[in-house]
């Protein structure tokens, strides 16, 4: 395990950076849009969170695929996209499930509360599907060819 850790250290390396920029986008619009005095969405925190992931799921898209994963074969943009963003929707979902019943099942509704639960938990169990998935499925490597 350490070994395969070891030598996924740079990928994973550009993936965390790319992470903290997208996190920061979301976390932040999610404040803004639901926490901040006279919020415009302090009534409608799972919209809130569905914008300011949508947000950073573009940021996320720009830096893994131009930095994190740059030498990747392009499997065409299409594809790449459509891919990246369905894996990013199953993954925004993690989070505004984790919310809803933070919220609505658990009665939580504290600052502290929606952030525990849609930028920590539903967030950690999202990163660790999209890593996965980034890797595996939308910046696939290339296939190892023998000339002849």
């Amino acid at each position: 395990m350490i070994k395969l850790i070891y030598s996924l250290r740079h990928e994973l390396g550009k993936f965390a950076s790319v992470g903290v920029l997208a996190t920061v986008v979301s976390v932040g619009g999610f404040n803004l849009l639901v926490h901040i005095d006279d919020a415009p969405l302090a009534t409608k925190p799972l919209t809130g969170s569905i914008i300011s992931g949508v947000i950073s799921i573009l940021v996320a898209y720009m830096g893994n695929r131009h930095w994190t994963w740059k030498d990747r074969i392009r499997s065409g943009a299409k594809r790449e996209i459509t891919l990246f963003f369905l894996i990013n929707g199953i993954s925004l979902l993690f989070g505004v499930t984790c919310l809803a019943i933070s919220r609505y099942v658990l009665g939580f509704n504290s600052v502290v509360s929606d952030n525990i639960a849609a930028n920590v938990i539903g967030l950690g169990i999202g990163t660790l599907f999209r890593f996965y998935m980034y890797r595996t499925v939308v910046f696939k490597k290339q296939p190892i060819t023998e000339e002849s």
